[in-house]
């Protein structure tokens, strides 16, 4: 959608989005004639900036520290999800050996006393 789509939608002026593009906190794609067009991933993330603008108070410089956290632990979560997995899975294991053992000694794990 256009510039003026998106300023109408959000309720904001279109400069507004033309200072939030200049300081790198959207990138709107552009046609052929260079007129910018606002994905809806992009309009979400004018939403989310809006809010902490607008009811959280955060200026725009922590606006973008924000959005750079954000990004950053959007690139490592891959990294870091298989390691969750892996080590859910060791202790899956871990537990069902402990079961195991407690089960040829007699004993009941589950027991409180």
């Amino acid at each position: 959608m256009f510039i003026s789509d998106a300023a109408r939608i959000l309720g904001m002026h279109p400069q507004t989005l033309r200072k939030y593009e200049r300081l790198g906190l959207v990138r709107p794609a552009r046609t052929v004639g260079s007129m910018r067009l606002y994905s809806r991933d992009e309009i979400e993330r004018l939403r989310f900036i809006k809010r902490l603008v607008d009811e959280s108070g955060v200026n725009l410089a922590g606006v973008q520290q924000l959005l750079s956290v954000a990004e950053a632990m959007q690139r490592i979560r891959p990294l870091v999800q298989p390691a969750a997995v892996q080590r859910d899975a060791t202790r899956r294991r871990l537990l069902r050996e402990m079961d195991r053992l407690a089960a040829m000694l007699g004993l009941d794990l589950d027991d409180e006393a």
